[in-house]
């Protein structure tokens, strides 16, 4: 699956531990915010990059719960060393 830079880099935050918290407005999303899991805001992470990651099923939320990857999210991302 070809997934361009931006959607690589907020995948691999989410493969980590990372959410997307979004907020609504009449039932529609009209807003989201990426955190790495030190609670970190990822600035690449907008509406247009966020839409494409839900519609190719990357990513998922349960319960109104924030959006994180999904098995086949974190079977897209590319591995990348971690400079922790």
């Amino acid at each position: 699956m070809n997934i361009s830079r931006t959607e690589q880099r907020v995948l691999h935050v989410l493969a980590q531990g990372g959410r997307i918290r979004h907020r609504r407005d009449g039932g529609r999303i009209v807003a989201v915010d990426c955190f790495d899991r030190d609670g970190n805001r990822l600035v690449d992470c907008d509406l247009a990059t966020f839409a494409r990651l839900r519609r190719r099923g990357l990513i998922a939320s349960t319960g109104g719960a924030p959006y994180v990857a999904s098995e086949a999210g974190r079977r897209a991302v590319r591995a990348q060393l971690d400079n922790r």
